[in-house]
């Protein structure tokens, strides 16, 4: 059996971007909106509004299986991620850390909802980037303190379910406050997961859910990680009135229509149809990248060794969200990180190859996906000059794969169902 270890890895990944395509998923969900148009009246308004690294590409798609009725509205998308509509429009804004038009694209989605009648249907679309994208600051508290904190818990190496946390209660729109403002009208939520466990109130801030996190957890995360605030925002925090909505109205639906464990599935399938045994780790890992890629090298092992239920030649694949700590001033994102790590672990272990990307495209904030590691990497790279150890001191991953030529550029995908992670392991 005869692989190209780099072209076999690329289809995995690129199996993985097209199972959390618009176009393929929404379609059976938009199916049964002629149901949702039949009890209203028919001379109600449908409003389309959304946020996210795959709002345009969604809204693309909804216009194009819409039913034979009239639509208006706004969504949000990363620059970059445009993507042409006829009846909804579609503007950019910064990603991952907000910008002016962040918090312009928010006010004017929440007056577009302002005054909706119970006739009228509200569709948001929701996907991973939906929380930088739609940044409406609090009452009191500026779009300059919303940066300053969101750039240090991007460093801190919180999860994103506490950077949420602290994001929804200095938000004006995000933890179901989108949703309060929708009501009476009937709002339905098509959302892309990039969350590890594909929580509703996690996906972009949760805008149309109730939110179960308070205040009071949003200041002990600040605090956990040393978080600067100013006094405007620990005046906010203390007040009754930054508390989130904790129920929005029960004819509010969510529906998420992809996620990591289908982009997961499609790659395994695609795997198999290679002739390889694919082992799914799991679709929500999360945690330091460094200690992710120390662990999977430790499964390499044991799978080299037959103590686990797959045999070479196999792949590992995984998905989930992990975390860096940031303690260099290198260049680098969450999965060339791990990738370098993983090298680090495996000591230019022969057969085994790696790939980790983001489904969007986007490994933090460089132009890169991710990066394809192969068993000689560590050593090219000291071949070349390189100081590898120093370079991961440093969370320069980015330079590292620079350098060798493997990192992925896909530029965006337009959709995001977050990490993607594949490790082949050859006879």
């Amino acid at each position: 059996m005869s692989f190209d270890p780099q072209a076999l890895l690329i289809g995995l990944f690129e199996a993985a971007v097209a199972a959390a395509d618009p176009k393929t998923v929404l379609p059976e969900f938009l199916a049964a909106i002629s149901k949702e148009l039949s009890v209203h009246n028919p001379n109600g308004k449908v409003i389309v509004i959304g946020a996210g690294k795959a709002a345009a590409s969604m809204a693309a798609a909804l216009e194009e299986n819409w039913p034979d009725h009239k639509l208006s509205g706004l969504v949000v998308t990363a620059y970059g991620h445009l993507v042409p509509c006829d009846q909804i429009e579609v503007i950019e804004s910064a990603h991952p850390v907000p910008d002016h038009n962040s918090e312009v694209a928010a006010q004017r989605i929440l007056t577009l909802v302002t005054g909706l009648h119970e006739n009228d249907l509200v569709i948001c679309l929701l996907s991973g980037g939906g929380s930088s994208l739609l940044a409406l600051p609090a009452t009191g508290i500026t779009l300059a303190d919303k940066q300053q904190i969101n750039k240090a818990l991007l460093k801190s190496g919180a999860a994103i379910r506490e950077i949420n946390c602290v994001r929804k209660h200095l938000s004006a729109i995000k933890g179901g406050s989108l949703a309060e403002a929708c009501f009476p009208a009937k709002l339905i939520t098509y959302a892309i997961s990039d969350v590890p466990g594909d929580d509703s109130a996690v996906i972009a801030s949760g805008p149309t859910v109730a939110d179960p996190t308070t205040r009071q957890q949003a200041l002990a995360i600040l605090n956990k990680y040393q978080i600067a605030t100013s006094d405007a925002v620990k005046q906010w925090l203390d007040m009754p009135e930054s508390e989130t909505p904790k129920t929005v109205c029960e004819s509010a639906e969510f529906h998420i229509v992809a996620a990591a464990k289908q982009s997961l599935l499609a790659a395994a399938k695609q795997a198999e149809k290679q002739g390889l045994a694919a082992w799914a780790l799991g679709d929500d890992l999360a945690g330091e990248s460094q200690l992710l890629a120390q662990s999977h090298a430790q499964l390499v092992t044991n799978v080299l060794a037959q103590e686990t239920p797959v045999n070479p030649p196999c792949v590992l694949l995984s998905g989930g969200e992990t975390t860096v700590t940031v303690r260099g001033n290198g260049r680098g994102g969450r999965n060339t990180e791990y990738l370098l790590s993983l090298a680090a672990a495996l000591k230019g272990q022969a057969r085994v190859f790696a790939l980790a990307a983001d489904t969007d495209g986007i490994d933090g904030s460089g132009d890169n996906a991710g990066a394809v590691l192969w068993p000689d990497s560590w050593q090219r790279a000291v071949r070349l000059g390189l100081n590898p150890e120093a370079m991961l001191e440093n969370n320069d991953s980015y330079s590292f794969f620079e350098a060798l030529g493997d990192l992925i550029i896909t530029g965006p995908t337009r959709t995001n169902v977050n990490d993607f992670r594949a490790i082949l392991i050859l006879e």
